[in-house]
C-alpha cells in the first residue's frame, strides 16, 4: 500500500526521463511568493472550522492554497483561490478527522517517516537534500504545511490497514477468480482512467461541490497537472496515485462514469459527473482490448546536469558551456549500463540512473519518442539539452511485450485497492457523522 501522495506537488510530477529529452518535462519556472487571498469578512479571530474542538485557522486555508499553486505551477487569480477555499476547507477538516482517529487508534508517524517521505520526494526530482525546504519557502509555503499533510496521509494509510485487519488478507482464490474473468473477458476494451472525486455529503453543500469542480476543471484545462490536482483535492484514496484508477471495465464503474469515459478521447477532461456520494471528474489516459497490448518497453541509464538557472539558447552562461562539455565526454566515455549509471553517481546523482521501465509508444514528446524506439541498444545518446539540463543515456533494452494480460501483482494492487477506497469512504463518513464540526462563514 502506498504510504504517502506520490504527487503532493508539482516537483513529484516532473522528471521521469532524460529531463524528459529535447522537450523537457520540467519542473514549473520560479515565481514570487503568491500573495494569500485578504481575509474574508465573519472569520472571528481567523477561525475557519472547529473540528471536535481543533481549530482550523484562515492561516491554515492560505497555507494549503499557496501549496496548491505551488503544485500545480499556476498562479490562478484571488478569485480563483476564493472559490477554491470552500474545497480546501473540507480537506482540512477530513485530515483533522483522520488525524483524531490516528490519535484514538495511537498511530504514531514519527519524524524519522517524514524525514523519509521528504527525501524520497527530493530524490523522485534530482533536489539535493534540504532544497525542497528552500523551494517552498521562496514561494512562501511552510514546511510544516507539507509536513502535516504528509503526517496524515501515512497515518491514515496505516488506520485503514488496522480497519480492514483481516479482510486486508487478499488470497490466491481471490486472485485466481479475478484473473479467471479477465480471461474470459478477453478482446473487450478496457480504460485507463483517472479521477477526482469530490465528495457531497449533505444536499446544502451540493452548489459548493459544482462550482468547486467546474473551477478544478478550469485549472486543469488551463495547464494544472491532473494527478497534482487529484493528490491535493480528490477525496478517493486513487488521489495518492494521482487519481489513477488503473486499467478498468465499464461495468466496474458507475453507470454514469462508463457512458462518458467511453465516449471521450484520450487525454480528455470531463464537465462534473454527478454520481453516487458527490461528483467526479475524470481523464482518459488509454484504451486496450483486455489481454492484447502489445508494447515497446525500453530500459536506459541516464546522466542529467543540471543547469543553475533556465537556458537562454541565444546567450547561454558559462555554467551551462561546462555542463555541455561534460555530457560531451560522458557520451564519449561510457560504453556500457553500468558504466552510465557510475557516471550518475560520479556526477552528484542529480535524478535516478533508472528512470524504470518505459512504454515507448505512449511517450509524449514526438524526437524522445523516436529516440526510444530508434536509439540501438547499448550505444550512448549524444548530449540531450532542455531549458533546465543536459541528459546523456543509453538505451539497455528494447522488447515487445504483451502489457494487457493481468499479472498476479497487478490483480493483487486492484483488489487491495477497491478494499483500502471502501473502508477509507465508510470510516470517513462514519467519522463525519460523529464528530461536531462547527464551519464559520470564510
Amino acid at each position: 500500500m502506498t504510504m504517502t501522495k506520490a504527487t503532493l506537488i508539482a516537483l513529484l510530477a516532473a522528471p521521469m526521463l532524460i529531463g524528459a529529452g529535447p522537450v523537457p518535462l520540467a519542473s514549473p519556472p520560479a515565481a514570487p511568493p503568491v500573495a494569500a487571498p485578504a481575509p474574508s469578512g465573519g472569520v472571528s479571530n481567523g477561525i475557519v472550522a472547529i473540528v471536535n474542538g481543533s481549530v482550523i485557522s484562515r492561516e491554515d486555508i492560505e497555507n494549503r492554497e499557496r501549496l496548491f499553486v505551488l503544485s500545480t505551477g499556476l498562479h490562478p487569480s484571488d478569485e480563483v483561490l476564493n472559490r477554491l477555499s470552500p474545497q480546501v476547507t473540507r480537506a482540512l477538516v477530513d485530515e483533522r478527522l483522520e488525524l483524531q482517529e490516528m490519535q484514538r487508534r495511537k498511530i504514531v508517524v514519527s519524524d524519522a517517516d517524514i524525514a523519509a517521505a521528504i527525501k524520497q520526494i527530493e530524490s523522485r526530482n534530482g533536489m539535493p537534500e534540504g532544497a525542497l525546504r528552500a523551494r517552498l519557502a521562496a514561494q512562501g509555503v511552510t514546511l510544516r504545511t507539507l509536513i502535516d499533510q504528509i503526517r496524515v496521509q501515512i497515518g491514515w494509510a496505516r488506520v485503514l490497514r488496522d480497519q480492514l485487519g483481516e479482510n486486508a488478507h487478499i488470497t490466491d482464490t481471490d486472485i485466481s477468480d479475478r484473473i479467471a474473468r479477465l480471461k474470459a473477458e478477453t478482446g473487450q476494451t478496457e480504460y485507463r482512467v483517472g479521477e477526482i472525486f469530490i465528495p457531497v455529503d449533505q444536499p446544502s453543500h451540493e452548489a459548493d461541490a459544482q462550482r468547486f469542480a467546474d473551477t478544478v476543471i478550469g485549472q486543469l484545462r488551463a495547464g494544472a497537472p491532473f494527478p497534482i490536482v487529484a493528490a491535493q483535492f480528490s477525496t478517493a484514496q486513487t488521489a495518492l496515485e494521482g487519481g489513477d484508477l488503473g486499467w478498468v471495465r465499464p461495468n466496474n464503474l458507475d453507470p454514469a462514469l462508463a457512458k462518458i469515459v467511453t465516449e471521450m478521447p484520450d487525454g480528455a477532461i470531463s464537465n462534473p459527473i454527478r454520481v453516487i456520494g458527490g461528483f467526479a471528474i475524470v481523464t482518459l489516459r488509454g484504451k486496450r482490448q483486455i489481454g492484447n497490448d502489445m508494447a515497446t518497453i525500453v530500459t536506459l541509464r541516464q546522466v542529467f546536469l543540471p543547469f543553475t538557472t533556465p537556458l537562454d539558447p541565444q546567450n547561454p552562461t558559462a555554467q551551462q558551456r561546462e555542463a555541455l562539455e561534460k555530457a560531451k565526454q560522458i557520451a564519449a566515455s561510457v560504453k556500457s549500463c553500468d558504466e552510465m549509471e557510475a557516471a550518475n553517481k560520479a556526477a552528484g546523482a542529480t535524478r535516478p540512473a533508472d528512470p524504470g521501465e518505459i512504454r515507448a509508444e505512449t511517450v509524449g514528446t514526438p524526437a524522445l519518442r523516436s529516440l526510444l524506439l530508434s536509439q540501438p541498444v547499448g550505444k550512448t545518446t549524444g548530449p540531450l539539452v532542455a531549458n533546465d539540463g543536459i541528459a546523456v543515456a543509453i538505451i539497455c533494452s528494447r522488447e515487445q511485450k504483451n502489457v494487457g494480460e493481468a499479472t498476479k501483482t497487478d490483480v493483487f494492487n486492484q483488489l487491495t485497492s477497491e478494499r483500502v477506497e471502501l473502508a477509507s469512504r465508510q470510516l470517513l463518513a462514519d467519522l463525519r457523522r460523529r464528530a461536531i464540526i462547527e464551519q464559520r462563514s470564510s
